[in-house]
């Protein structure tokens, strides 16, 4: 399975803004016989899906509202990379001819360990019904308590729709140890929903946290949705930072975020909240409105320096505005649209909602037992 590693291991490394990218094809090129789903993830527009840069984690003197925007794109990416991981393994595992439930042994390019691999038909998992399931493990961790298991795919031909679960260190086992316990998981549908032709969410999971005060805003968990209708990508979601910090010293906070962008004009609107990871709250007016960066920064700044010069605060404040907005280049500016072009995809954000801070700050991804 070439160059299956690096993809995996890039997209863990995004987390610390290290991503290395690679040309996006939706679509996998797979032999007439092949039973493996040719499609597996949605492309998000790279205005609001940007690799990471130069731009690092701000002390507390400078930070301000582009920074946490500009990290927004950069941890929307972390789940942009995740239908593309799935779709470079489904290529690798192409090479091996799938085209019916079968079992074999082979030695991986990557860590030149054994795995072994097999293909089930009609299957039961998370509630659905599966044409197919596909098992990696690694053979020589197989009496561990993961089961050694590396991959698991579950999938429906038509429309396709599946399930993917990855395990990068048991895919690879040059894989840094510190990504030990790091899981990623991609559900994929074309069946679509009355608002959505595609969409798909991605989970991820035991991401190791950096040293705070190298990188407090490093990401241990995310949930993320992505819906496409035509060529506007609806994107919706959190991503935990337990070490994150702004002002008052308080840590531990969600980036919580509703984004529409347009993948023609690669444009993009956001909205972000900072809620702190262990509230257990859904609403969105209380995740987006009150916890607001303005008024996360505003609140948060006066408890430290209730005496502050005005000025001072509105310097803070800087582009804190809702929403932000986005363009080829990433972060244009907060709260006043740059232009008519960005009216429709802004219109959409009042119908978006990120999810509970609390269920992201305890999401679990779990392989099938068998």
């Amino acid at each position: 399975m070439k160059k299956l590693s690096f993809y995996i291991f890039a997209t863990v490394l995004a987390t610390t803004f290290l991503f290395t990218s690679c040309e996006k094809d939706p679509v996998v090129q797979l032999s007439d016989e092949s039973i493996l789903p040719e499609t597996f993830g949605i492309d998000i527009p790279t205005a609001i899906s940007q690799e990471p840069s130069t731009l690092k984690s701000a002390q507390v003197d400078t930070l301000r509202g582009n920074v946490i925007y500009h990290h927004l794109s950069t941890f929307i990416h972390v789940g942009d990379a995740g239908g593309e991981m799935v779709r470079e393994i489904i290529h690798a595992i192409s090479s091996h001819n799938i085209n019916s439930a079968m079992s074999f042994s082979y030695e991986s390019d990557d860590d030149g360990r054994t795995k072994n691999l097999e293909v089930i038909e009609n299957v039961t998992f998370d509630g659905g019904a599966w044409e197919f399931q596909l098992t990696i493990t690694d053979a020589d961790s197989e009496g561990n308590e993961d089961g050694g298991k590396a991959i698991q795919i579950f999938w429906n031909r038509n429309p396709i729709d599946g399930i993917a679960i990855l395990k990068p260190y048991n895919i690879d086992r040059n894989t840094e140890e510190e990504f030990a316990n790091a899981m990623f998981r991609i559900d994929y549908n074309e069946a679509g929903t009355q608002e959505y032709d595609v969409y798909m969410m991605v989970y991820v999971t035991g991401l190791p946290l950096e040293n705070p005060l190298d990188n407090p805003y490093s990401m241990s968990t995310l949930k993320m949705f992505a819906g496409r209708r035509g060529d506007i990508v609806d994107v919706y979601g959190n991503t935990n930072h337990p070490n994150a910090t702004f002002f008052a010293g308080n840590s531990g906070f969600n980036w919580a975020f509703v984004a529409s962008g347009d993948r023609v004009s690669d444009i993009g609107v956001a909205e972000v909240g900072l809620p702190p990871s262990n509230l257990d709250e859904p609403s969105r007016s209380v995740l987006l409105d009150y916890y607001s960066i303005k008024n996360v920064f505003t609140r948060e700044l006066y408890e430290v320096w209730p005496t502050i010069d005005p000025e001072s605060v509105e310097a803070y404040l800087f582009n804190t505005e809702a929403p932000g907005f986005f363009d080829t280049n990433g972060f244009i500016v907060g709260g006043t649209s740059p232009g008519s072009e960005f009216d429709e995809i802004e219109s959409r954000l009042p119908n978006l909602s990120p999810y509970n801070p609390k269920e992201i700050t305890n999401l679990i991804i779990e392989f099938k037992d068998n």
